[in-house]
């Protein structure tokens, strides 16, 4: 597999999109997560915030508060993270703040990525520890968004 991309990477992100569906069908953005420790998977997200009317409820955030909760702990230095698209910097945030060691998206997220904002940030060097693979599955995560939009707009108001 090319770019650093492992058959595990491809599986989880597999079910990220899982997630992604589930929120597709809640009638959210397609978004999915998955937390990974010990190749096994701690916890499961998908984006909330329309169904709970809260702009922070993305896939990731879902998906970290539900590791801290299992886990017992908010550092989760020895996990994954797995998410069908790039981060947006909220989530970014977090994900310093929870200290995950790797992160594995499937689409670029071309407005509002994390890799948008710290590719000229002064700071990157914080960043840096944090092992970052893009693109995984990225066909199937952009067509998952872009069904959910073409749906979206076809649908009358």
């Amino acid at each position: 597999m090319d770019k650093g991309i492992s058959e595990l990477d491809v599986k989880f992100m597999r079910e990220s999109l899982k997630e992604a569906r589930k929120a597709f069908r809640n009638g959210e953005i397609p978004v999915g997560a998955v937390v990974v420790l010990n190749n096994e998977i701690v916890a499961r997200g998908y984006n909330v915030r329309e169904t709970k009317k809260d702009p922070i409820l993305h896939a990731e955030i879902e998906a970290l508060r539900k590791t801290s909760k299992r886990l017992k702990d908010w550092r989760l230095s020895d996990c994954t993270l797995y998410v069908t698209l790039e981060p947006c910097l909220m989530c970014f945030g977090a994900i310093l703040q929870a200290r995950i060691k790797r992160v594995v998206y499937g689409a670029p997220n071309i407005e509002e990525g994390f890799t948008n904002f710290i590719l000229e940030a002064a700071i990157k060097k914080k960043w840096d520890k944090i092992e970052i693979v893009p693109e995984v599955l990225e066909k199937d995560c952009r067509e998952i968004m872009k069904e959910f939009f073409e749906t979206l707009r076809s649908s009358p108001l």
